[in-house]
């Protein structure tokens, strides 16, 4: 009796031991963290340029010289996603064929001149104007695709957790 508890003490060890190696290789590696850590940030970002604004800007717009027409109030804050949603696929298009770096480049420059047109705009029209520029930035496709090539394919289900991860904090810290 105590030769089979024994022998199956010996293979729960050895199955102990293989299991550890394997632990080791699962991980992800550090180029790996450091490319989802760093591509979550930049969503996240954009995403906190979005939600910042939310809760407050019904109530300035009625402060704009034009910004009593609730129509072109809820146009300046749908704008930003509506360009996104035309442009998202056309962009992931394009980074497909010229690289994924050039298109999240140009697009976080999009959205930094979008945000200054908004910001320094005294009507409502600019700051339509300033939101659509944002949302022509529309580097999510970019993003999500550069996560998948940059991560293997057994961690990119925790890569993309770590970009919601990432909009969900930028959603709590606004």
């Amino acid at each position: 009796m105590s030769s089979i508890h024994s022998s199956s003490q010996d293979a729960a060890k050895a199955d102990d031991s293989k299991a550890q190696p394997a632990a080791g290789r699962d991980r992800m590696t550090g180029m790996e963290v450091r490319a989802s850590i760093s591509l979550a940030s930049i969503f996240a970002l954009r995403m906190l340029g979005l939600f910042l604004i939310l809760p407050v800007f019904a109530e300035y717009a009625h402060g704009l010289p034009d910004g009593h027409d609730a129509q072109r109030v809820g146009l300046a804050m749908g704008i930003y996603g509506l360009m996104q949603a035309f442009l998202h696929i056309p962009l992931g298009w394009l980074s497909d064929r010229i690289g994924r770096k050039p298109v999240m480049v140009a697009g976080l420059l999009l959205f930094v001149a979008g945000g200054l047109v908004a910001a320094n705009s005294d009507t409502l029209s600019g700051i339509i104007v300033g939101r659509s520029l944002q949302g022509m930035g529309a580097i999510s496709a970019a993003i999500t695709a550069c996560i998948a090539d940059l991560t293997r394919e057994q961690h990119r289900t925790k890569a993309m957790a770590m970009v919601g991860g990432s909009i969900r904090s930028a959603r709590s810290v606004s």
